[in-house]
């Protein structure tokens, strides 16, 4: 039976596991890829003999491209058709990977990762707008799970991988290797994925989409440009300032021109917002503590950098465990609860780092294990929120850009963190918390910090509807 055939009313089960397959996969290789690479930044800066801020071009490029790509793929998808953009995208990282093997020096390097990200982007993005289009809503949450999974698998397993065969073989092998595996999914995908188009109008906002794109590149470029030269640089504040005129102008294409990028219609309902909502700050708590947790067993604890990694390994396999598991639960129970749990998870292990920031490793790893498991809880439950906000013909725009706003929220997190943890370190003052006991009040401030932003995204979660919108 083929997919096209059964789209909207479920797919046969041998077919739907491939498909499962084809998109986990993809899943897997990119983030993968992303982690690996990032291991390897000192080793590429010795071969080139770059500066700091030049080989942060290597991370940098490839997120100003994803974040431009996220938002755009699954709208452009309702036009040309979910397997034709999602190969292309697939093609777009291969080509990125291989300019990087070859690269004679950081500019191609940094011109290669922008390809990558380019391509790398249609994964997430049509990934979950796969998901929505192809399954029926009571199997998304169990297949969202898996899509989660893939993510903890590959952040979990990059770092070693990359690390290994970076430091015995080189760092261009690691291109070789995800390019080849990637070169494996495109025959499959292009047997297995649909090639859906949007049952709308298919005319397509370019100005709207341009002004998108543009604007979120330059908010994450703003924050990029923060974390190094601070909020009050020049680069800082005028990418900003270009990202909200950009912005500006996308909400007005929306409001008056007749095939908007997405219906300004979507923004009228209280659980699609709120489903932005959740996305943003699950996203930036997440992100801001992947950053600041080595940060602190490196700077605190006085651990090896290699060692301060492990403790991230624990919340990444945590969520590849737990994420399929978990990812059930809101076909079962309905979205919101999951969402609420998974949060409620993240509170609590928010206060756990404020209270034992400078303790013992293990302790800081058992709360790192917890919060995967809270991330598995809030991921694939959102993403079947949206998809239930959301009709059949507005799934493309609007599931691009609900990635699009937890990607900027993962951006965001380190910056505005970063700045907070930065001026809190120069303020000689004990902790916020009455009882803590340890000798890093700033981190566990800074904690306190993300902990206040996640509340919002707890009260946003109790506008999460568990029923499918129906038009009018």
């Amino acid at each position: 039976m083929k997919l096209e055939q059964t789209a909207s009313q479920g797919i046969a089960l041998t077919s739907e596991r491939l498909f499962l397959f084809v998109i986990a996969s993809s899943v897997f290789v990119t983030t993968f890829t992303g982690s690996m690479i990032n291991v390897l930044l000192p080793l590429i800066r010795s071969e080139f003999l770059a500066t700091t801020a030049q080989i942060g071009w290597i991370a940098t490029g490839y997120s100003l491209a994803y974040a431009i790509g996220v938002p755009l793929y699954g709208r452009i998808s309702d036009l040309f058709g979910l397997r034709i953009v999602f190969i292309f995208g697939l093609i777009g990282f291969i080509l990125g990977g291989l300019l990087c093997s070859i690269a004679p020096n950081l500019l191609v390097l940094v011109i290669g990762r922008i390809i990558q990200g380019a391509g790398g982007a249609a994964v997430p993005s049509l990934g979950s707008v796969a998901v929505a289009k192809v399954l029926p809503p009571e199997s998304r949450g169990g297949a969202l799970g898996m899509v989660a999974a893939m993510v903890g698998v590959g952040s979990s397993v990059g770092p070693i991988v990359g690390g290994l065969i970076g430091s015995y073989l080189g760092w261009r092998l690691l291109f070789i290797v995800s390019l080849l595996l990637m070169a494996i999914i495109i025959p499959l995908a292009q047997r297995i994925l649909p090639n859906l188009t949007s049952e709308g109008d298919r005319r397509f906002d370019l100005i709207g989409s341009i002004s998108l794109g543009v604007g979120a590149g330059l908010f994450l470029f703003g924050i990029t440009q923060a974390q190094g030269q601070g909020f009050d640089h020049w680069s800082s504040w005028g990418s900003f300032i270009v990202a909200l005129i950009s912005l500006g102008l996308f909400v007005w294409r929306i409001n008056t021109v007749a095939y908007p990028f997405v219906s300004p219609k979507l923004f009228k309902r209280p659980s699609y917002v709120a489903v932005l909502i959740v996305g943003f700050t699950n996203m930036l708590c997440y992100s801001a503590a992947l950053i600041f947790i080595p940060l602190l067993l490196i700077e605190v604890n006085q651990l090896e950098a290699r060692s301060a990694g492990f403790a991230l390994t624990a919340g990444a396999l945590a969520m590849a465990i737990s994420s399929p598991f978990l990812g059930k639960l809101s076909d079962r129970v309905g979205v919101r609860l999951p969402i609420q749990i998974g949060t409620l998870i993240y509170i609590l292990v928010l206060i756990g780092f404020a209270s034992f920031a400078g303790a013992s490793p293990f302790i800081i790893g058992f709360f790192v294990m917890l919060m995967g498991m809270g991330g598995a809880f809030i991921s694939p439950a959102n993403n079947s929120a949206a998809a239930n906000a959301l009709t059949r013909a507005e799934l493309g725009g609007g599931m691009g850009l609900v990635t699009g706003i937890s990607f900027l929220g993962g951006g965001a997190g380190a910056a505005l963190i970063g700045a907070f943890l930065a001026a809190r370190q120069n303020i000689d003052s004990p902790a916020l918390l009455p009882y803590y006991a340890y000798n890093a009040p700033a981190y566990s401030d800074s904690f306190l910090a993300i902990l206040l932003i996640v509340i919002i995204g707890l009260i946003a979660s109790f506008w999460v509807s568990n029923k499918r919108y129906q038009a009018d």
